[in-house]
């Protein structure tokens, strides 16, 4: 994969648990990023590179704020996410009716 392909991939940005762990706490609200390497023991430098490859996929957005960053939630991105997972998601119900009906059969 080409690397600024690889850079703005939503799936690879969302695979590392501290980045999602990061958009869990993005869900109540912005946030900037001395609150959030708050909540982690990495140090704040290492949550900053997250949440750059986060920005860097379009999943947050940044706004200054005086010497502060505010980051929050784009989820227009995720949608591409749940779309995607979507299709997996009637695969799963269709096989699930399946199963109930062969097993009410019995």
């Amino acid at each position: 994969m080409h690397r600024q392909a690889a850079k703005s991939d939503v799936f690879r940005a969302i695979a590392d648990p501290t980045r999602r762990a990061i958009l869990e706490h993005l869900r109540s609200g912005p946030a900037p990023v001395k609150s959030l390497a708050a909540e982690f023991a990495q140090s704040r430098p290492a949550i900053s590179k997250h949440l750059r490859i986060l920005h860097d996929a379009n999943i947050v957005s940044e706004q200054r704020s005086g010497r502060e960053r505010i980051y929050r939630i784009e989820p227009a991105t995720l949608r591409e996410v749940d779309d995607w997972i979507g299709g997996y998601r009637s695969m799963w119900q269709d096989n699930l009716n399946r199963l109930k009906v062969y097993l009410e059969q019995k």
